[in-house]
């Protein structure tokens, strides 16, 4: 029986795919109407500006395993440790929103369980191994999804707009997509 650490890293390394039937199942649920697709879309519009935002300053490509050369603290991380999963959670609370109370509740409780309990702690797990002390003093500053108050560290840092091309050119196109077929569910 494999223990949690796998479990994790499976998790961690088929994210995207989990990512797409989960979006699949808010898409099956949807009821969507024009009100709740007028609240929804901020949210996915925030939630990708956060990714674009995060994976700017990360500036390197995120693959199917765990990395950092850096400890990244600047930018959104200045704020949590997580701001590229904040974004996925503002863009798929945003599709929840747009379909209906049902999916809503579908991925809240599906994505919190999924990143709370695998995914960030693995990440984290890497984290703490490689940058130690300095990982520890950031954690105890920075919320994971939430801030703790404003930064006291700094908040500008290198910015790799290149990068987006490379690392975030799937998430927009699936942002887009899901948004899209939401509305048209919508529309019918």
């Amino acid at each position: 029986m494999p223990g949690i650490e796998y479990i994790r890293a499976k998790a961690f390394h088929l994210r995207g795919g989990i990512w797409t039937i989960l979006f699949a199942a808010i898409l099956f649920l949807a009821h969507p109407t024009k009100a709740a697709i007028a609240c929804g879309i901020p949210l996915v519009v925030l939630g990708q500006a956060l990714r674009f935002w995060a994976a700017g300053s990360i500036g390197r490509y995120r693959g199917e395993s765990v990395g950092a050369l850096a400890l990244t603290t600047w930018g959104p991380y200045a704020f949590v440790r997580n701001p590229l999963y904040a974004g996925n959670a503002l863009i798929g609370l945003g599709w929840g929103v747009m379909a209906g109370p049902l999916p809503t509740a579908v991925f809240v409780i599906t994505f919190v369980l999924l990143y709370t309990v695998l995914i960030v702690p693995h990440e984290e797990s890497f984290l703490l191994k490689k940058f130690g002390d300095e990982y520890i003093r950031y954690k105890e500053r920075t919320g994971g999804f939430f801030p703790k108050g404003w930064p006291g560290g700094r908040i500008s840092g290198p910015f790799d707009s290149k990068i987006l091309w490379v690392s975030e050119v799937h998430s927009l196109l699936t942002t887009v997509v899901g948004s899209l077929l939401i509305i048209a569910k919508g529309m019918v």
